[in-house]
This record gives C-alpha cells, sequence and structure tokens, in this order.
C-alpha cells in the first residue's frame, strides 16, 4: 500500500512509527541508516519501521522496456556467450559433458542471483564473477529438488484421484511456478517452494499484479520458443545452436528479472525492505553531521504549530554557531513572523550582521522600526556594523534611519578606523539624499582636518569640490593615464 509523508504531501513514506502512527519521507528523516533500515522516530524515540522503496516504486507493466534491456548489459551478456559459446566448442566426451553440465548450473547460479540483487533494489545486473564464484551453487540443487517435490505431487494426485486430479494438480503447479521460483530465491528452502500454501500465500499477499506477471511470462515463453524455433528452422546448423542458445539464455534473464523486481515492488507485503542500491548520490547516513535533522525537526515543528520549540532549537543553535547564516535567516524570519520584537531586540546585533552580509536594506530598515519603540535612541556599539548598516540604508533610501546610525560617531568611536567612511558617507546621505550641502560640507571638514592619516583623506578635496559644486558625492573620477 502506497504512503505518503505526513509532513510532506505527495512524498513517499519510508519510515513509519506504530506508535505516532506517523509516515516520514527521506527529507523527514535525514539521518537515519537506510543501509540497516534503522530510524528513530523524532517524536517519542522510538524505533521506526523502515518501509524501503515500496511505497515509490514504479509498478513493473510500466518498466517493460527497462526489463527487455537489461540482459544486454556487459556483465550478463559475458556471461550468456560463456554459457552459450564454450559447450559449443568442446568435443562430445565425458569432459564436455562436464564442463557444459557446469556451465548450464553457473547459468541458473546467475540468474537466481538475478532475482536477490533485484529484490534488494539493484538495476543494474550482477558482475560476472558471482557465476562462476562463491558458494551458491546449492540453489541448483534445491531446484532440482522443487522439480522433483512437483513432479511427485502431480504423480500422488494421479494415484489418490485419477487423471483429473492429475490435470489439476498439475494446473496449479504450473500456476504456482513463477511463486516457487520467489520463494526459492528469497529462502533458499525446496521445502518452502513445493508447500501449497507458503506459495498461495504469497500469490494472495502480492494480488492481481501476479497473475498479470503471469501473464507477460507466459507470452515471453512463448516469444522465446518462437524465436528459438525461428533459428533452428531458418539457419544453418552451426549459427542456429549459438542463436538459440543466446535467445534462451537472454529470455531467461529478463524473465528472472521481473520475477525479483514483483519481489521488490511487493515487499511491504512480503515482510522485508530494500531500497534502490544503485543511487550514487545517496548521503552517508553515517554522517554525524547535526544540521540535516535540526532542518528536518524544525520543518516539522513548523507545520505541527511548535513555534516555541523551534526558537528554542535555533537560539540553542546560534549558542554553538553564533555566525551560521543559515540558522540566523531562520531565526529572523521566524521572529519577524511571529511579531516577537522584544525577542528581536535581544538579538538585534547577529540579525544586523546577517541583514547586512547580504546587502538587505529593507530588512535593516524593517528591524530598526521594530525595535524603536523598545528603544528610541538605540545605538550600535560596534563601529564597522554601524557604518555597514547606514551604508545599506543609504542605497536603500532610508537616509534619516542612516544618519541616526551614524550620529556622534565621533565621540562615540573616535579613535575607530571606520570615522572616515562613516562621516563621508554622512555627507553623501546629507547631499545626495537629502540636498543638505552645508551640513554635507562639514562632515567633509571634520574628516579633512580630524582623519589626515586614513587613506581616504586624499579624496576629501574631490568631494568638497563637487559640494561647492552641488553635484552628487561619488568621488573623484578615476584616471587611466600612466606617469611618465
Amino acid at each position: 500500500m502506497k504512503h505518503d509523508c505526513h509532513y510532506h504531501p505527495g512524498d513517499p513514506a519510508k519510515w513509519h512509527c506504530s506508535e505516532c502512527q506517523v509516515h516520514y519521507c527521506s527529507r523527514c528523516m535525514p539521518d537515519a541508516d537506510t543501509h540497516r533500515g534503522r530510524g528513530v522516530c523524532p517524536k517519542c524515540n522510538r524505533n521506526l519501521r523502515y518501509l524501503g522503496a515500496a511505497t515509490e516504486v514504479e509498478p513493473f507493466w510500466n518498466r517493460l522496456g527497462a526489463f527487455f534491456r537489461y540482459p544486454f548489459h556487459a556483465d550478463p551478456l559475458i556471461v550468456i556467450a560463456i554459457c552459450t559459446l564454450v559447450p559449443l566448442a568442446l568435443s562430445a566426451n565425458i569432459f564436455g559433458l562436464v564442463v557444459s553440465l557446469l556451465l548450464v548450473m553457473a547459468l541458473l547460479k546467475y540468474t537466481y542471483e538475478v532475482i536477490n540483487r533485484t529484490a534488494e533494489g539493484h538495476m543494474t545486473p550482477p558482475p560476472v564473477a558471482t557465476a562462476f564464484t562463491g558458494d551458491g551453487f546449492g540453489i541448483v540443487f534445491l531446484q532440482l529438488l522443487v522439480f522433483v517435490g512437483m513432479g511427485a505431487l502431480i504423480a500422488s494426485a494421479g494415484m489418490l484421484g485419477g487423471p483429473m486430479l492429475a490435470m489439476i494438480a498439475m494446473a496449479f503447479v504450473i500456476l504456482v511456478l513463477p511463486a516457487s521460483v520467489m520463494v526459492l530465491a528469497m529462502e533458499r528452502s525446496a521445502l518452502a517452494a513445493v508447500n501449497p500454501l507458503h506459495l498461495t500465500g504469497l500469490i494472495a499477499r502480492i494480488g492481481w499484479p501476479y497473475f498479470l506477471l503471469y501473464g507477460y511470462l507466459v507470452l515471453l515463453t512463448l516469444a522465446s520458443g518462437a524465436a528459438q524455433d525461428f533459428a533452428l528452422s531458418h539457419f544453418s546448423p552451426w549459427l542456429a545452436g549459438p542463436v538459440s542458445g543466446f535467445l534462451n539464455s537472454t529470455f531467461t534473464l529478463i524473465l528472472f528479472h521481473m520475477l525479483g523486481y514483483l519481489l521488490f515492488q511487493y515487499q511491504e507485503e512480503l515482510g522485508f525492505a530494500s531500497d534502490l542500491q544503485d543511487d550514487s548520490s545517496q548521503q552517508d547516513t553515517t554522517q554525524r553531521d547535526r544540521a540535516p535533522r535540526l532542518d528536518a525537526d524544525i520543518d516539522m515543528d513548523l507545520k505541527d504549530g511548535n513555534y516555541d520549540r523551534v526558537q528554542s532549537a535555533l537560539i540553542s543553535a546560534l549558542k554553538r554557531d553564533p555566525d551560521n547564516s543559515h540558522r540566523l535567516e531562520q531565526l529572523y524570519k521566524l521572529l519577524v513572523a511571529r511579531n516577537d520584537n522584544a525577542e528581536l531586540y535581544r538579538r538585534h546585533v547577529p540579525l544586523l550582521g546577517w541583514l547586512v552580509d547580504h546587502n538587505n536594506g529593507a530588512g535593516i530598515a524593517d528591524l530598526l522600526a521594530r525595535l524603536e519603540p523598545l528603544n528610541p535612541n538605540l545605538q550600535l556599539d560596534d563601529p564597522e556594523l554601524a557604518e555597514r548598516c547606514a551604508r545599506c540604508l543609504y542605497h536603500q533610501g532610508e537616509y534619516r534611519q542612516a544618519l541616526k546610525l551614524l550620529q556622534d560617531f565621533h565621540k562615540r568611536f573616535p579613535d575607530s578606523h571606520t570615522l572616515a567612511p562613516a562621516y563621508i558617507l554622512a555627507a553623501q546621505i546629507l547631499a545626495n539624499g537629502m540636498d543638505q550641502w552645508e551640513k554635507a560640507a562639514a562632515f567633509l571638514g571634520f574628516v579633512k582636518k580630524r582623519c589626515q592619516n586614513h587613506p581616504l583623506h586624499s579624496q576629501v578635496d574631490g568631494f568638497m569640490q563637487q559640494v561647492a559644486n552641488r553635484e552628487p558625492l561619488k568621488g573623484p573620477r578615476a584616471t587611466f593615464t600612466v606617469s611618465d
């Protein structure tokens, strides 16, 4: 059953809390371990149930093209070529027979690895080595036992109820054969793969899509048989054998890949969880960075209306990292939305620093307007911050607020290196913004007299000449002449 995330409707859920009865998506659980299926509910701290990709996997009937492309990757093509062409090159003796049987076993082992790998969420084929190495060859003997068991079931039905019951048993065996292959691949048990109750239970949990897939498999088998018959009938014997073997192996891999994908698609109904494993962009879930977890908690708390909790979390985060621009932005937006001017006043210095770093003159003007009723004579104790804020306000057209920040600057910061640029800025505000040329000249005269060692001192005469001519205070024009 498909579930959407409680906090992000439209996003498929990956986790479920049985205590809170809440579904979470990957954005809500950035710190969960998807590889191990471990996650803790951010609400009640109970272990979550991992849903894997069950809620977002694409139905198998929408990806038939991908099934047919599957065998034509490099690894399966190599396996098919080895298992098909090598027996044809061997002599018809005991050695050739043994090698041919071993290659048939390797191909069958590879096809079962395809089922397991696909059910785990790998949509790329297994590497070549899995066909010829490892301990998975026991699956071949288990498959033989399953066939023997099914034959015994049909024979027993014939002995007990005659030909009619035998026909019914055979029809049942044919119907449950794909389910038997899936059970054998998952449980590696021949007994489970021939247990009628086990097989019918799996079919019942999957439902009607099993029968739809069964129809595809029948068509696939008929197409494979027809293609091989055409090859044997129309090609010369030296070519017909390899083509027929290639077609048989190719259609077998397609069939087993489809069975594995059906398990992957209905993993929740079948009681396990897996996710797409071939996405190289997945994050390392072992990272210790708490930032994504905090962002997810903030997002959920905002949607739940827990604004006090969000505010406390942001303040705590800023105590650990006072210069975190992202947290300052979040806190600013939250306090403005809540109209919490008292808290804005307590945090106004770092918030103004964040606003000026982003050249947000409108935000600075709004924040100062909010703080004015609380402190009409508010002055900043940091000369550089005061000058930068005033400059942003000047470019925003907030001339009076800018001048207020620069008021008595020489008295409050007499030895500050920022005094010269602050008063030149005051002159620009008065001249360009307020048409008060005499006051602008006074500020420039102060800079000329008191800031003789400042690098801007050499430009003051140019400013004063512009004031005398009632020209906009833009400073001396740049020159590109090169002295001899």
